[in-house]
């Protein structure tokens, strides 16, 4: 099995439990909560290599996830609904798509607001009045709310790459180095 094609899986996988869990919870009007509780999900899984070890390690039991995932979220007080998911994940094997899974509720839910995540590179950090200006662009270009994820990568040398959905837009030094690149390779 390729990783594309395992990737491809667990996404879908992650896609049913996260629009059932969705549509459970919308129907009775928990949508902020749940937005909530799987940002510090989200966040436990990026800092937590106790837990990433729990979801993806074949040596634990079903049991031993089960047991492990239900104290997780009785500690984080997570609702009803999304820890009772996260035990059927844990009976089903399938916490391994967690991450999948968290991404897919992220999108469900920003989608029902009429939100759109903006993935942001930078060569150096925005400033809060950059970020604003970004933001309200963009917002403009989409007609929805727009929600920055930015981070920085200094190999960029200068400038930015935005992508909103399907379109991207490159302004960075580094790419704009590479095409004068290839021109001058074209012209020699």
């Amino acid at each position: 099995m390729t990783v594309a094609n395992s990737a491809s899986i667990s996404a879908s996988i992650a896609g049913r439990y996260a629009q059932a869990l969705f549509d459970i919870v919308k129907e009775s009007g928990g949508v902020d909560q749940l937005a909530s509780q799987i940002d510090d999900l989200g966040a436990a899984l990026d800092e937590s290599d106790a837990l990433r070890d729990l979801i993806a390690s074949p040596i634990y039991s079903r049991d031993q996830q089960g047991k492990g995932i239900a104290a997780l979220a009785e500690k984080m007080g997570l609702s009803g609904p999304l820890a009772n998911t996260l035990k059927l994940m844990a009976q089903n094997r399938r916490l391994f798509t967690l991450p999948q899974f968290v991404g897919q509720l992220r999108a469900l839910i920003a989608d029902e607001r009429g939100e759109v995540t903006a993935d942001v590179v930078s060569a150096t950090e925005l400033s809060d009045e950059q970020k604003k200006r970004l933001t309200d662009t963009l917002a403009e270009k989409s007609g929805k709310t727009v929600k920055l994820n930015a981070r920085v990568d200094d190999s960029l040398i200068g400038g930015m790459i935005v992508k909103l959905g399907s379109q991207m837009i490159d302004s960075s030094i580094k790419s704009k180095l590479a095409s004068l690149q290839n021109a001058m390779k074209e012209v020699g």
